[in-house]
């Protein structure tokens, strides 16, 4: 409702440039055309990575990168112009935040100075490719979601590291120094364990020593590698499920996200009204024309003629 009310209560000049500015956004030229400078930005950040192509083509990479932030800098003033008649609107959107971030870092001087800086912030332009596409912002949704649980799987992944690191200190530190001479080291093998990573070879270097190696290293796994594991699949599996149905809600309700888009003030609907009842007397006069009928007006205007006749 309050929404409804700024729409109203803002200038029309601000209205028709929200509605000029979103005809372009929401066009689907407009969107590939970002998507491509986005890859294209992407494409330079690696050409830069060769010191030989760097060094002959430098002046033609620096200009196709002003290009880039000239072109990305124009993109988010037209996203922030579609929403002139509600500017509240543009700040609710995450992903209008970050573009808005990533553009106007690169005007600060300290990062324009700083080449590394620079760069990370030209990388980060990538991310800007899940904008446009939907199974992407449902995996980073998803990602983000997934973290409580991931940092619960963690902490007891780290303890279950320590625990099976100080008991293989205990029993091999003395006979394999090399991956259990001290915490750090037992740590190191066991995360490496983990992930399956030359457990036969330390089985057999475990079994010259004591039979009951045989018993630690099991554990281990089923409880490292099975159990764990598949719990943190199981989080990130939910997680994605969860997101998948936020994305669909959305879709389902597009004027709840976006709910200046496409609707038309109440002098457009007044308009609309008129035109379709002037068609459809129009219609109406025709169709009584063909079959001789009177028209809906002479109707009406017999039927005044009657009752202003005097009753005998």
């Amino acid at each position: 409702m309050q929404d409804d009310i700024a729409e109203s209560t803002a200038p029309s000049g601000r209205r028709r440039l929200a509605r000029r500015c979103r005809d372009i956004t929401e066009a689907r030229w407009f969107a590939l055309t970002v998507f491509t400078l986005i890859l294209t930005n992407a494409a330079l950040l690696g050409l830069e990575t060769y010191s030989g192509v760097l060094e002959q083509w430098h002046r033609w990479l620096r200009l196709a990168e002003h290009t880039c932030l000239a072109a990305f800098t124009v993109e988010i003033l037209l996203r922030m112009a579609a929403h002139a008649d509600r500017p509240r609107d543009f700040a609710k959107d995450p992903w209008n935040l970050f573009d808005l971030a990533v553009v106007l870092c690169a005007f600060l001087p300290v990062v324009r100075e700083n080449t590394t800086v620079l760069r990370l912030l030209r990388l980060a332009r990538v991310l800007r490719t899940a904008r446009f596409l939907p199974q992407l912002r449902v995996v980073l949704v998803a990602v983000a979601r997934s973290l409580p649980g991931t940092l619960s799987f963690l902490l007891v992944g780290a303890l279950l590291l320590y625990v099976y690191a100080m008991v293989g200190w205990v029993f091999f530190g003395h006979h394999d120094p090399e991956h259990y001479g001290s915490i750090g080291r037992a740590v190191l093998t066991l995360f490496l364990l983990m992930m399956l990573d030359g457990i036969g070879d330390a089985i057999h270097a475990g079994l010259e020593i004591s039979r009951w190696s045989l018993l630690y290293y099991a554990s281990y796994v089923l409880l490292a590698s099975f159990v764990l594991v598949n719990v943190l699949i199981g989080v990130v599996l939910t997680s994605l499920e969860e997101a998948r149905d936020l994305g669909e809600e959305a879709e389902e309700t597009p004027t709840a996200r976006h709910p200046a888009v496409h609707r038309p003030d109440q002098q457009d609907l007044r308009r609309r009204i008129d035109a379709a009842r002037r068609a459809l007397d129009d219609l109406e006069r025709d169709l009584a024309a063909r079959a001789g009928l009177p028209g809906r007006d002479e109707t009406e205007r017999g039927r005044a003629a009657q009752n202003t006749e005097p009753h005998n």
